[in-house]
């Protein structure tokens, strides 16, 4: 047997034992292990570098850190930093209403959940939208002679890497990449985060927390505080949230790679004043949406009160028991169903309907256009005064509350 006939069995062995295991040996498990951190690595560059430091200037990123970030994100989905921040700024801007990009309130949650990365790559075609919502986004050498326009470069030469390193399942690998931010981000994010899930706050939009607990998509998950809180870094506001994309920033920031411009407004209180101020209006207005998270908790307490009062007198509370999750809720955001049982609930429980008026009145105090300071604190004081003097509990405590807020 010659030399060309060894060769040959030999180099079909090294390339089925190449394709089988790569240059790492790594077992099926081990690379599809790999693949989901690799798949973390790019959520977290999606939260903190697309997101929070390039569409909301909420974070600086030192050069080494933001162009990591680029980096990766061309190699592991192509997307351009400025048309995903373009698009996502004009998404607020827009938000539920016609030219959003990417609502399930304009297109459908069955449209955006199935087919986000879609509508996203419809819209990044839109010079308007680029030109407008683009602003301050790189626009250096490498970016525009690499990143801008080459996308296809970048997840091949992934794709290259992968079957290199694990072998025919690499291919496996790279699947997992560049299906995974047009399930989470494109598809969970834009379409169940403004569509199913719980609230700690009326903004006006639909967005809501999709999970108190933000690992998965990078904390990105708590969708309505961010809507709430748009220029915050940190996307969890309560004590029981947990936003790993912050864990991550504080870690950047430790190293000096991230500086931190905003967080979400924290209310403060202090003595209770003997009448609300010009003051105790600026703290209510600058907090205005946790303000108005501490009524609803005041509201849903008040409801269950009178649902035990009623089944206590065996009466029937299921109608107000379906009316009770939409008490504390802006009036546009009730369901054409569920009127019916409201309307019930009020005429039927001075106390509900005296709470739901006067939050309206409150809530007039910051989306009044054409009052002065000075009428909007005589306008606080009334409806303390009103609150203090109504005789239900609830409400007194939650004046005397709101006169000890400071700045």
């Amino acid at each position: 047997m010659n030399a060309f006939d060894t060769a040959i069995p030999a180099l079909w062995t090294g390339l089925i034992q190449f394709l089988d295991q790569g240059l790492t040996g790594a077992s099926w498990w081990q690379a599809i292990l790999v693949a989901l951190l690799l798949a973390h690595v790019t959520i977290a560059s999606v939260t903190i570098y697309l997101h929070r430091h390039s569409a909301h200037r909420s974070l600086d990123l030192h050069p080494i850190a933001s162009h990591f970030f680029r980096f990766w994100l061309w190699l592991t989905t192509g997307m351009v930093t400025k048309e995903w921040t373009a698009i996502h700024r004009k998404h607020h801007a827009k938000c539920e209403h016609e030219g959003d990009p990417h609502s399930p309130v304009v297109f459908g949650i069955k449209k955006v959940f199935f087919e986000g990365s879609e509508l996203y790559r419809s819209e990044a075609k839109n010079q308007e939208t680029l030109e407008r919502y683009g602003h301050n986004t790189p626009d250096d050498w490498i970016e525009r002679h690499l990143y801008t326009g080459r996308s296809k470069l970048g997840v091949s030469l992934m794709l290259i890497i992968n079957v290199m390193l694990f072998g025919a399942i690499g291919l496996t690998v790279w699947a997992i990449q560049m299906i995974w931010i047009p399930i989470t981000a494109a598809g969970i994010i834009n379409g169940i985060g403004h569509w199913w899930g719980y609230r700690n706050f009326e903004a006006a939009d639909a967005s809501t927390n999709v999970s108190p607990w933000g690992i998965l998509i990078g904390g990105e998950e708590l969708h309505n505080n961010h809507h709430t809180y748009p220029t915050s870094a940190k996307l969890s506001v309560k004590p029981y949230e947990f936003d790993i994309g912050w864990m991550y920033i504080t870690i950047l920031k430790s190293v000096g790679l991230a500086t931190v411009k905003k967080l979400p407004p924290k209310m403060s209180f202090g003595d209770v004043k003997p009448v609300a101020d010009e003051k105790t209006l600026e703290a209510i207005i600058a907090n205005r949406y946790e303000v108005m998270a501490g009524y609803a908790r005041e509201m849903r307490a008040a409801c269950k009160r009178e649902i035990a009062a009623l089944q206590s007198r065996r009466g029937d509370a299921s109608a107000l028991q379906v009316a009770g999750r939409w008490l504390h809720r802006d009036e546009d955001k009730v369901p054409a169903a569920v009127r019916p049982q409201l309307a019930q609930a009020r005429a039927e429980h001075p106390v509900l309907d005296k709470m739901i008026t006067m939050r309206e009145e409150l809530r007039a105090l910051w989306s009044s256009t054409n009052a002065t300071r000075e009428q909007l604190a005589a306008d606080l004081q009334a409806w303390c005064r009103r609150a203090e003097e109504s005789g239900i509990v609830a409400l007194r405590d939650f004046s005397i509350q709101l006169r000890s807020a400071r700045v």
